[in-house]
């Protein structure tokens, strides 16, 4: 039985805490929240601490960090060297540094290091994957994400924005697909951006765009923008284009923008060939609960069965050091070389 904590009860926590709580083979043994937080029934008996070495002194053999970005890499750091496996929300740290100091002591210490990219887990998104292979570079990745926010999503937008970017923070998901499809190596990335809000600090912006170029000739773009500001038409672009055709998908009933659901939903792709096209339906797609259930279920695995996370580890600091690139391209103006 893997015993369990869990750090930091926003909306990823709670949903990886009822992951462990539903999992065969995994105990909690503690959840940690820096200040007072309602529960769910489900997980309202589980132990209780205010910080992380509070929880750390339950011995957990794995660590499931979702706090804010600006924590992760001290914290996983911290659990692998006390003999604990880790999975940590992406993205992984705010520095390419940080990344790989924290994949280093996983490399160190042997413990199990696994990057809350969910799309790894959503079969709609691994088959899309797959298709693009299937057709050959090189590529075009045309990718967005705009979430219209509001009244409690615009406070955890502005909350997050406090440490990271809606370009990092999302864009390291889709730019992780890229790097899957292509297996090729960055060499340059640059960026646009704007603050669109009073409301956030001077030197953050709520709007941003990468542009990166790979080794292979591949070119990719992503937006994200967070707000009451932000349109909801076209919100939801995923394209990959190549000489021998394009997957795109479709269909997808998304809801509003700002529906987290919606994020991962496929529905169904389109395969486009210059002799003809096909549709590929995706019916009884997972849901985010779902997902989250996946996603532990193979950190799970990957302790038991001692699974080679070598790839998955450099795939992380790779999309990371993209996102972050775009995001001091913003900053500086300047075209980032990698």
């Amino acid at each position: 039985m893997t015993k369990t904590l869990i750090v930091g009860l926003g909306n990823m926590g709670l949903s990886h805490a009822l992951a462990h709580h539903a999992a065969e083979g995994s105990e909690i043994v503690g959840l940690v929240n820096r200040s007072p937080r309602e529960l769910p029934e489900a997980l309202a008996g589980y132990p209780r601490f205010d910080s992380f070495e509070a929880g750390m002194a339950t011995s957990p053999d794995l660590v499931v960090i979702a706090t804010y970005s600006d924590s992760h890499a001290d914290l996983a750091i911290a659990a692998m060297e006390a003999g604990a496996h880790v999975f940590v929300e992406k993205p992984l740290a705010t520095t390419v540094a940080d990344a790989r100091r924290v994949v280093e002591t996983a490399r160190r210490t042997g413990r199990k290091l696994v990057v809350g990219y969910i799309l790894r887990h959503h079969p709609s998104w691994v088959r899309m994957i797959a298709e693009a292979r299937r057709l050959g570079g090189p590529y075009v990745f045309r990718m967005n994400l705009n979430q219209q926010s509001s009244g409690r999503e615009w406070e955890t937008h502005k909350a997050l924005m406090r440490t990271t970017s809606p370009i990092v923070d999302c864009g390291v998901h889709y730019v992780d697909v890229w790097c899957q499809v292509t297996d090729a190596r960055p060499l340059r990335v640059q960026g646009i951006g704007l603050r669109l809000s009073d409301e956030i600090a001077q030197d953050m912006y709520n709007y941003g765009q990468l542009q990166v170029v790979f080794e292979d000739g591949s070119v990719g773009w992503y937006e994200a923008g967070w707000g009451p500001m932000m349109s909801e038409t076209a919100f939801f672009v995923k394209d990959i284009v190549s000489p021998n055709g394009s997957v795109s998908i479709t269909d997808a009933d998304k809801g509003a923008s700002a529906d987290i659901d919606g994020h991962t939903k496929v529905g169904g792709l389109l395969v486009h060939r210059p002799s003809g096209d096909e549709r590929i339906d995706l019916p009884d797609e997972p849901g985010h609960q779902d997902l989250c259930d996946a996603e532990q279920a193979h950190v799970l695995r990957a302790i038991a069965g001692d699974l080679d996370l070598t790839r998955h580890m450099e795939d992380a600091v790779r999309s990371l050091a993209i996102c972050l690139a775009a995001d001091e391209s913003i900053r500086t103006g300047r075209v980032v070389e990698l």
